[in-house]
């Protein structure tokens, strides 16, 4: 069960789960903008467009004939806030799993210091700590 958890972790992290993750986030939010834009502001103009070709005049005439209502700026800016407040938390989300990656890596890599060098006159991988090569027996200069 512990394999299966940190296996999933590891899926999860991946840099291509996670944009995929923020694609679909961000786009079922910037659905609501394009509903509201539609629903709210576009069709009543062409509502209203409408009924005038109709010849209805009135607002309260229009309104039993179409089933119109009003523009509604406030639900499309609604719409927008939302989306805008949804895209910062995902920005501010994915600069942290960011931060929490970049510190793993920078830790992975520092387990994984050099332990071995290649000797300059015989080219074979020798240890980092060795003054002579075991291979072709040549002086080593010291690291500095």
């Amino acid at each position: 069960m512990k394999k299966f958890f940190a296996e999933f972790k590891e899926f999860v992290m991946r840099g291509n789960v996670l944009d995929l993750a923020v694609a679909v986030i961000i786009g079922g939010a910037f659905q609501s903008i394009v509903s509201s834009l539609c629903d709210d502001v576009i069709m009543p103009f062409i509502q209203l467009i409408i009924s005038k070709a109709l010849g209805v005049d009135s607002i309260d005439e229009m309104t039993k004939v179409l089933n119109v209502g009003t523009i509604q700026f406030g639900n499309f800016i609604s719409a927008i806030i939302n989306f805008l407040i949804m895209a910062v938390i995902i920005f501010i989300l994915v600069k942290v799993v960011n931060g929490l990656l970049s510190i793993r890596k920078k830790e992975d890599e520092a387990e994984e210091a050099a332990t071995t060098k290649i000797c300059p006159f015989c080219k074979s991988e020798i240890s980092i700590e060795a003054t002579r090569c075991p291979h072709c027996t040549s002086q080593l200069e010291e690291a500095k």
